[in-house]
């Protein structure tokens, strides 16, 4: 790979036109032009629009309601760009689902992340940029560099935002498995920290939550996930949470995952709002009122703009400016700015 030539080019797979447009609006940078197909036999064909000789390409693709096509699609998409002889082709991957697969637990069973990092290698990847992984261990899975982002401070901010962030407030761990993560996330506000005790016996995708772990009578509270797909943990949870005597229950996620089946229970569950940001399209979340989505596009801009200056990805962590924050949590805005750039 030869030196960074100064230009960002971000292209965009089929499920990731969107994230990567507000990405190109938060930089004021058109996106790359590309062609893609699905022929009626299942087949995919993709093509590159524009000479990308010598450029430093990034390609924003979510891992999420159709991961096979999605994941089959990306590995197209970094051969084509190495085909066509660019300078770098680094893998954006804003919601990475076959993280959930990160270890053998079952007799005869495949480590799925591990096999999805070494066909990204493989192809030709460079380099990965994704954002809260369900198994923060998969980034050992590659060998190549790999940026793991948070959504903690955006969903931080945005709670102090909305002003429940007092001392009627609770952070509340879905399960014991992310209670870490719950905790560093309350450490940020300042608050207390409850847990679920969750159990799972299947590969179903329900889970029973059995007690609440924790004083949260009389209090809000803030149940925080990675991700939520069927919406069942969270409403059990806030069930319980009711139960308990807990006032107002919000939930806050990184990825929302949610069908239109989904959304219908989340809106007739306890959760008085559930807020997450825009890695995966929901478009049935963004119509409900009972649903908030905030955009993590400009945070995934700024961390490729460091990446690409040779700073640290560390700046990232240390702070967010007003426009970013301003842009997250309108994405209406960037969707604005996009258009008037003429793109």
């Amino acid at each position: 790979m030869q030196e960074r030539n100064g230009t960002i080019k971000i292209f965009a797979g089929s499920s990731g036109v969107r994230f990567a447009q507000r990405m190109c609006a938060y930089l004021e940078i058109e996106i790359g032009k590309t062609f893609y197909k699905k022929f009626s036999d299942g087949n995919i064909y993709v093509r590159v629009e524009e000479s990308i000789r010598d450029k430093d390409v990034y390609i924003v693709q979510p891992i999420a309601k159709n991961p096979n096509d999605e994941f089959t699609e990306l590995l197209f998409w970094i051969d084509a760009f190495r085909r066509a002889s660019a300078n770098s082709v680094t893998a954006i991957i804003p919601y990475f689902g076959y993280a959930k697969g990160d270890k053998k637990d079952e007799p005869r069973v495949s480590i799925r992340a591990r096999v999805c990092a070494d066909c990204i290698e493989r192809v030709g990847a460079d380099r990965v940029v994704t954002m809260d992984l369900h198994s923060a261990q998969v980034q050992g899975f590659f060998s190549k560099p790999m940026d793991h982002l948070y959504a903690q401070s955006l969903l931080c901010e945005y709670a102090r935002k909305m002003g429940i962030v007092d001392d009627d407030l609770v952070v509340v761990s879905p399960d014991a498995g992310f209670a870490k993560n719950a905790r560093m996330f309350a450490n940020e506000l300042k608050r207390p920290v409850a847990i679920g005790d969750k159990v799972r016996t299947d590969h179903n995708e329900k889970a029973k939550v059995l007690d609440i772990i924790g004083e949260v009578r009389g209090k809000n509270c803030i149940i925080v996930d990675d991700f939520t797909i069927s919406g069942g943990t969270l409403i059990d949870v806030a069930h319980g949470l009711k139960d308990k005597g807990a006032k107002d229950v919000y939930a806050f996620l990184s990825h929302c995952v949610l069908d239109a089946k989904g959304v219908k229970k989340i809106e007739d569950s306890p959760i008085k709002l559930l807020v997450s940001t825009d890695t995966v399209t929901c478009p049935e979340a963004e119509q409900s009122e009972q649903i908030r989505i905030i955009s993590a596009a400009p945070l995934f801009a700024q961390a490729i703009k460091l990446i690409h200056d040779r700073h640290s990805i560390s700046e990232i962590f240390s702070g967010t400016d007003d426009r970013l924050l301003r842009m997250s949590f309108k994405p209406d805005t960037l969707d604005i700015e996009f258009k008037t750039l003429g793109l």
